[in-house]
């Protein structure tokens, strides 16, 4: 069907202006408003670690079965971890921001936020110590994978995650140590793996809190989009229809 002069004409100036109005919406408003947009840097964040919840049982046969899966890395070892533990941190330290700025504007955050928040403290007292039980070149010296979602990293920094996972972050001292006698029934770890768990363990955790505050994150971004919008509507509605 051919188009009218003035149907053409209103075409031709919508096609012209829409990605105007789209790059002058993030110019002005979206990066002032987040902080070099921060919903394009959390877009790509990986979901927080959760799996099936295992009993007693069915963690010590998962242990046995992670263990026959694991292959070790040969060759010059990486070192990934200290870098991802400084990334973790200064995300942490930039939700904790954008939850305190929220705050102070009087705007509600969900009770994950609030317990971040009321927490903190903690949160930086556990980097520290990881910082501090993880020297450079520490994570060098221990197994790690050739293959796998944790490949590169320590063998024992994947069985953090794992045990992690499917015991949803309540780790007490009778799991863990089911977990690692049944992991060694089929592949014996080494002396310094075993001194690096309690390292491995904060870390994971680190990296989950790291996942779950970036959710946090994308939630009150969205929200304070769709605010912006809703109001930007309805002045237009109101004052220029």
């Amino acid at each position: 069907m051919k188009l009218s002069g003035k149907e053409q004409q209103s075409k031709d100036i919508f096609s012209d202006v829409l990605p105007q109005a789209i790059a002058s919406l993030k110019k002005n408003i979206i990066t002032p408003i987040f902080g070099g947009n921060l919903l394009d840097k959390y877009k790509d964040e990986q979901p927080p670690f959760r799996s099936d919840l295992f009993t007693i049982e069915q963690i010590e046969q998962y242990a046995q079965k992670l263990a026959k899966s694991h292959v070790l890395i040969e060759g010059r070892p990486s070192e990934h971890l200290l870098e991802r533990l400084a990334e973790n941190e200064n995300i942490l330290l930039e939700v904790h921001e954008l939850l305190s700025d929220s705050i102070k504007q009087d705007n509600r955050i969900v009770p994950a936020g609030e317990w971040l928040l009321d927490n903190f403290y903690l949160i930086e007292e556990q980097v520290y110590t990881a910082k501090k039980h993880l020297p450079k070149g520490y994570s060098k010296g221990l197994p790690q994978l050739a293959k796998g979602t944790s490949e590169g990293l320590p063998r024992v920094y994947d069985m953090a995650i794992e045990i992690l996972s499917h015991t949803d972050g309540r780790i007490d001292f009778k799991t863990l140590s089911s977990f690692i006698g049944a992991y060694q029934k089929t592949t014996v770890l080494r002396l310094g793996e075993l001194w690096a768990i309690p390292i491995m363990l904060r870390l994971a955790l680190l990296e989950n809190l790291r996942r779950l505050s970036t959710q946090i994150a994308t939630n009150i971004l969205n929200k304070n989009l769709a605010d912006k919008w809703a109001d930007d509507m309805t002045n237009t509605a109101e004052n220029d229809p």
